[in-house]
């Protein structure tokens, strides 16, 4: 695979391929894994996500990356197999998240508002992640919808810091996935669809602000997006098309076509939901990037549920993925419906 920034961005938006997001920190996979009543270890953590990269179906036709956790980067398989190395045989790309978390931000809104950790040492880190590897990696930023909130503040910081990791990242030559989600879930999720695009909009805007200013090569990046949905406790709710329809106008007002892809988040969404919206944007019309998935949950919740930490599940646990990666797959191309779904 070619080493410019721009031809694994590229390769990383392939037509009808996503990414995985498996870069789960050990609290959140804990939380995943207790639904099944399985014990997080390092071992169970190792057998799960080797269960997901060897699923050869879906990493070879759906998958073009894997966001993966420091963890998981190191390790090997039951057989002593590099994790990386069973990934790159599947033609996946390997990445790694490089944030240390968002913690809240320093001042009256503290309660509300956070700010991404992570820059300090990340030079370093990069060098260490790019010889085990990774050729992408991902830094998550946090915006809130509340009641006078977000900030101006607020945005502006962690788009400040995302551009500082993106300027890092292609130092390294990393591939920086630039993710700034504007959250549909949680404790202040009550907005409507129309807050949820004006705030996106004003995030957008200025974290491709900061982008410029940190000269940022745009053709050697991927955005990973929240789609425009009101919030989960927000009692209008829009329809699929509505949702298509102006998650592609906020991007098309303010993400410059210099950028290769733009690979979703889901954000809350159930599997089919996330699967239907980016099919519908895909089946709009010609549009200057492209538009494919970067699941975690939605692309892993039928797999561990099916797995179910047991060895004889494994198989099924496959399937499972398989399943969900192809249907992504499908809606990266536009092709997705209710009919092909069922059929499985």
């Amino acid at each position: 695979m070619s080493e410019k920034l721009e031809d694994i961005a590229r390769a990383l938006v392939a037509p009808g391929k996503g990414i995985l997001a498996a870069d789960e920190s050990t609290s959140t996979i804990k939380k995943r894994f207790d639904t099944i009543n399985l014990a997080s270890t390092e071992d169970s953590r190792r057998d799960y996500r080797e269960m997901l990269f060897r699923s050869t179906e879906a990493m070879k036709n759906h998958v073009s990356g894997v966001i993966l956790y420091d963890e998981t980067i190191r390790q090997k398989a039951k057989d002593g197999t590099p994790l990386v190395d069973i990934m790159k045989a599947a033609g996946s790309i390997p990445g790694i998240k490089v944030d240390t978390g968002a913690k809240p931000l320093a001042g009256p809104t503290s309660k509300v508002e956070t700010i991404t950790e992570g820059l300090d040492g990340l030079r370093e880190r990069f060098a260490e992640y790019h010889k085990l590897g990774a050729r992408f990696a991902k830094w998550r930023a946090v915006i809130t919808i509340a009641d006078g909130y977000p900030t101006w503040n607020c945005v502006k910081a962690n788009a400040h810091a995302l551009a500082r990791y993106a300027a890092l990242a292609q130092e390294a030559n990393i591939v920086p996935i630039v993710e700034p989600e504007v959250l549909m879930d949680g404790p202040h999720s009550s907005h409507d669809i129309d807050e949820c695009y004006r705030v996106t909009e004003w995030t957008l805007r200025t974290v491709f602000r900061e982008l410029y200013d940190a000269r940022v090569n745009l053709e050697g990046i991927v955005l990973k997006p929240n789609m425009i949905i009101a919030g989960q406790k927000s009692p209008k709710q829009a329809s699929a098309a509505e949702v298509a329809e102006k998650t592609v106008k906020v991007l098309k007002e303010t993400v410059p076509a210099a950028v290769p892809g733009i690979a979703f988040l889901s954000g809350g969404q159930s599997d089919a939901v996330a699967t239907e919206h980016l099919s519908l944007m895909n089946a709009s019309g010609p549009l200057p990037w492209a538009l494919t998935f970067s699941y975690g949950r939605a692309l892993q919740a039928a797999a561990i549920k099916t797995w179910a930490g047991k060895p004889e599940n494994v198989a099924a646990g496959q399937r499972a993925f398989a399943h969900r990666a192809k249907m992504n797959g499908l809606a990266a191309l536009g092709k997705w419906s209710q009919s092909l779904e069922k059929a499985a």
